[in-house]
C-alpha cells in the first residue's frame, strides 16, 4: 500500500471512511449511516466502512486514524469520555476490533489536522481552529503538532468566558462563547423569534433591526474571544470553520472590524482568520494523516 492510512469520522448521523496518501491526496471513500443506539450496529458499520476501502486499497494491513467526538486516552487508542452519545464508544479498543493498527482522536482536533497538513494553515506551525456550529468546538497546534494537554481536554475553545455574568453551558463556565454564537442557544438569544442561525441571517440580510443587534453582539463576542486567543498562544492563524462560517461576508466583515478594535496588534502584527477549505472530510482525513504521523514516530 506505501504511504497510505485510512480515516474513519465517526459522527452523529454519517460514517465517513476515506483512504489518504502522503500528499493528502483522497483515494477512495465510503459512507455509511451510524444508526446511533445499538453500539453493536455502528460499530459492525465502522468495520464495514474500512473493509470496503481496504479492499478497495488492496491491503489489510492498513494503519487506521478514528475522529470521534468526546476526549481520548492517553495512548489515544479509545475515547474515555463521552457521556450521553454513542453508547459504547468510551474505553473500546479499536485496534482489537479492527483487527488493526488504530488511532483515535478529538474530532475537531483531527480536523485541525487536516487544515494543518493540507488546507489553509499548511506550513504554518501554531495555529488555533473553532469549528462554529451547533456548538463551537476548537483545536489547538502548537510547534507543529496538535496540542491535547493534560486529560487530552486542552482546545475546547468554546468553553471560554465571554461574560462572567452569563448562564453557565454545559461544562459549568459562565457565559461562554460557545452560548454567545453557538446554534444551540440561538432561540434563547432571540426570545424565541428565530429557530436557527441561518433563519436570523437571512433576518439579517432584510434589513431586520433585532436581527443585526442580535447577529452582531454574537460576532463582537467572537472577536473578544479571538482577540484574547491571539494574547494568550499568539497563534500565526485563526481558522474558521462549521455551518456558521457558511454566512461569508456578514460573518468576516463585521468580525474583521471588532478584531480592529480589540485586538493587540503589537509592533503591527495581526493575526490572519480565514475561513477552513475541508468540508465534511475534515474529520476523516486528519485521522488518517494522524494515524500516519503517529505509526511513522513509534
Amino acid at each position: 500500500m506505501g504511504n497510505t492510512a485510512i480515516g474513519v469520522d465517526l459522527g452523529g448521523t454519517r460514517i465517513k471512511a476515506l483512504a489518504i496518501d502522503e500528499s493528502g491526496n483522497v483515494l477512495h471513500q465510503h459512507y455509511l449511516p451510524t444508526l446511533d443506539g445499538d453500539d453493536s450496529v455502528w460499530k459492525n458499520a465502522v468495520a464495514e466502512a474500512v473493509r470496503q476501502v481496504q479492499e478497495k486499497t488492496g491491503g489489510n494491513e492498513s494503519i487506521i486514524g478514528i475522529s470521534a467526538p468526546g476526549l481520548p486516552n492517553t495512548e489515544n487508542s479509545a475515547i474515555a469520555f463521552m457521556p450521553g452519545r454513542l453508547q459504547g464508544l468510551e474505553n473500546f479498543i479499536w485496534s482489537d476490533f479492527l483487527k488493526s493498527r488504530t488511532f483515535v482522536l478529538n474530532d475537531a482536533i483531527s480536523a485541525m489536522l487536516a487544515e494543518a497538513r493540507y488546507g489553509a494553515a499548511k506550513g504554518k506551525r501554531n495555529v488555533a481552529m473553532l469549528t462554529l456550529g451547533t456548538g463551537v468546538g476548537g483545536a489547538l497546534l502548537i510547534e507543529g503538532k496538535p496540542y491535547q494537554g493534560a486529560f487530552n481536554k486542552a482546545g475546547h475553545l468554546g468553553h471560554m468566558v465571554i461574560d462572567s455574568s452569563g448562564d453557565r453551558d454545559i461544562t459549568g463556565i459562565p457565559g461562554s462563547l460557545e452560548d454567545a454564537i453557538g446554534n444551540c442557544t440561538i432561540e434563547a438569544r432571540t426570545y424565541g423569534r428565530f429557530q436557527s442561525t441561518s433563519l436570523l441571517l437571512e433576518a439579517f440580510r432584510q434589513g431586520d433591526q433585532f436581527a443585526a443587534e442580535v447577529w452582531l453582539t454574537s460576532v463582537k463576542k467572537l472577536a473578544i474571544g479571538l482577540a484574547s486567543l491571539t494574547n494568550i498562544l499568539s497563534p500565526e492563524m485563526i481558522i474558521l470553520g462549521g455551518g456558521i462560517t457558511e454566512a461569508g461576508a456578514d460573518l468576516f466583515g463585521p468580525l474583521e472590524t471588532y478584531m480592529g478594535i480589540y485586538e493587540w496588534r503589537a509592533g503591527g502584527h495581526k493575526t490572519e482568520i480565514v475561513k477552513a477549505q475541508f468540508g465534511d472530510l475534515s474529520g476523516a482525513v486528519g485521522a488518517a494523516c494522524y494515524a500516519m504521523e503517529t505509526a511513522m514516530n513509534i
